[in-house]
């Protein structure tokens, strides 16, 4: 859902490649997406339709306590016990043509997990199937 969510976000898209990679702290990590859109966006509006996903705008506010924005300048021990999923930093992507762009989002490896464990336990609880 996320990634169906993500190609959504940004305007269609032909390839999408990344990779997530452990940082020097205990839990925290970082995943550096490169995407290649089918349709040109600028990095603004991408930065605007992550943020609007993550505070409930889109989407049925599916993403919203899932999805993450900050515009802060931040490093990885600013996400240490962070329990969303992602969280979308603005300021450390960059659109390399209006086409082509990189996105970093970061995450609490233990903490973001331990909550979507609870999600999911909550779910099969209240399902009525």
């Amino acid at each position: 859902m996320l990634l169906d969510g993500l190609g959504l976000l940004l305007c269609g898209y032909v390839q999408l490649t990344g990779m997530a990679f452990r940082v020097p702290t205990p839990n925290v990590s970082v995943v550096d997406l490169t995407v290649n859109l089918e349709k040109p966006a600028s990095y603004d509006a991408i930065k605007q339709a992550i943020k609007d996903a993550a505070e409930g705008k889109t989407f049925n506010g599916e993403l919203k306590g899932v999805l993450g924005y900050t515009e802060d300048a931040v490093v990885s021990t600013d996400f240490n016990g962070c329990a969303l999923t992602s969280i979308f930093d603005a300021e450390a992507g960059i659109a390399l043509t209006d086409s082509f762009v990189k996105l970093v989002s970061w995450y609490d490896n233990e903490t973001g997990y331990s909550n979507k464990v609870l999600d999911l336990v909550a779910h099969i609880y209240n399902y009525k199937g």
